[in-house]
């Protein structure tokens, strides 16, 4: 006789403010799925464009208002702004393990064990999640067949996101 799935509830962890005392047990954690992922992404995505169009502007003054095109001076400035996303990613999983995007959509980035991350873990999701999402976001998608409902980028970095409970 096949077993019952195990029920998945949503983490009611305390706010960004009030730091977990102990490490959450994510086996029980209700799992987001694709839709509100993306939907965290695209909000998340907004808010990197108007960002880098802000951070933008300090290569374009250094160069006197023209468009960057020497080679060696556009991949520099391209690794500026990847420095850029990548700080603003970092700096909301290592501070909370919320960017603004997934606390609109009441998701919560932990290590594997529960655990809040560091940057050295966001490091290491960054790092994962551009071969996730660049072959057409196929490392995304992969959350829909995952036994656990993690996309790739989960996996690589021992990382998971959770569903949180709706704020009182």
């Amino acid at each position: 006789m096949p077993s019952a799935p195990i029920p998945r509830f949503v983490i009611n962890y305390p706010p960004m403010s009030e730091p977990a005392d102990s490490p959450i047990d994510l086996s029980q954690a209700a799992v987001p799925g694709l839709l509100r992922r993306l939907a965290a992404l695209l909000y998340d995505g907004l808010l990197l464009a108007a960002l880098l169009f802000i951070a933008s502007i300090l290569p374009l003054l250094a160069n006197g208002g023209e468009a960057i095109t020497q080679p060696l001076a556009r991949l520099l400035q391209q690794l500026y702004l990847l420095l850029v996303i990548f700080v603003y990613f970092g700096w909301h999983w290592s501070h909370g393990g919320q960017t603004l995007g997934m606390r609109a959509w009441r998701l919560r980035l932990l290590r594997a064990d529960g655990q809040p991350l560091s940057w050295s873990d966001a490091l290491r999701r960054f790092l994962a999640a551009i071969p996730a999402l660049l072959p057409l976001g196929l490392g995304l998608l992969w959350c829909l067949f995952d036994r656990d409902g993690l996309a790739w980028h989960d996996r690589l970095s021992a990382s998971r996101l959770v569903l949180t409970a709706k704020s009182k």
